[in-house]
């Protein structure tokens, strides 16, 4: 008879060490350690080659808003502006415009849509903008990716590859603060930061999964949960506002339930305000 107890021993005593290997190619593989090795970086291209008599960098900043917190990658502080830079360590191609909501990651023929990172870092230096009291001439905002990745769509200027980011800071010659107001602005990030500790960084992150968990349920939230309304034959009348708050309603469509395929007037504001008007038709 086998003794599993003992044959289990054996196996342990013979392979442990590929327990340790296989816990370090999972961190490796994870965001967060991705994360962490861009921002790294990151950090190492500013501290060659940028004067740090010049620009002053600060790493890691979070700063509380009025529904959480966020957190800021890099900040460049120099007489010739703010810099606010967002990192992003990807591999593949990277397709992207300025105004789209989501840029496409591509990898061989695996897709993966991801948020605008200009939308994303547009927070951090509205708010950073706000809480230091400058002037938007004033902050930039910059985003890297590093990582095996290239563009292949046109980007802005402040969107670079590596070590790019330091030409687009370098290319900034007009001198905007003075040296006093550069002294006060690096102290009043470091007034205004929640202390760099775990607690910050695990509470930040609670804080995004919390925004994304309302973003999917807010998208999947159907508006045809309200009560399904009579279809319409002909075509409805081209605009209409909400009887409830004043709004521009929304021609839909409902999707689920016995009336699926009819047609309705939702708020435009949904899940906001819920209200919905029949469709009316020509003729009545």
């Amino acid at each position: 008879m086998i003794d599993f107890g003992t044959l289990f021993s054996q196996l342990f005593s013979s392979f442990w060490w590929a327990i340790p290997l296989f816990l370090l190619a999972a961190l490796f593989k994870s965001p967060w350690f991705k994360g962490v090795m861009g921002e790294a970086m990151v950090n190492l291209a500013a501290r060659l080659w940028l004067d740090k008599n010049s620009y002053h960098l600060i790493k890691n900043v979070t700063i509380p808003t009025e529904d959480g917190t966020t957190q800021i990658d890099h900040i460049i502080v120099s007489r010739f502006g703010v810099f606010v830079v967002e990192t992003k360590n990807m591999k593949g191609w990277i397709f992207g415009g300025e105004h789209q909501k989501q840029w496409t990651q591509q990898i061989f023929k695996s897709k993966h849509k991801f948020q605008n990172p200009l939308h994303q870092n547009y927070k951090h230096t509205k708010t950073l903008e706000t809480a230091l009291g400058l002037a938007h001439e004033k902050m930039f905002s910059v985003v890297v990716f590093v990582g095996d990745s290239t563009f292949k769509t046109g980007m802005p200027e402040s969107v670079t590859c590596g070590g790019g980011y330091i030409r687009y800071i370098k290319s900034k010659t007009e001198i905007l603060l003075s040296e006093a107001e550069v002294q006060q602005v690096i102290a009043q990030i470091a007034d205004g930061r929640l202390k760099p500790s775990l607690k910050t960084s695990f509470e930040h992150a609670r804080h995004v999964r919390d925004i994304v968990a309302a973003k999917t349920e807010e998208k999947t939230a159907a508006p045809a949960a309200a009560e399904p309304l009579p279809a319409a034959a002909d075509a409805p009348s081209a605009t209409k506002s909400c009887p409830k708050c004043g709004s521009p309603m929304v021609l839909r469509t409902s999707q689920k339930g016995p009336e699926s395929g009819s047609q309705f007037w939702g708020c435009s504001t949904f899940p906001k305000c819920r209200a919905v008007a029949a469709v009316k038709l020509k003729g009545e």
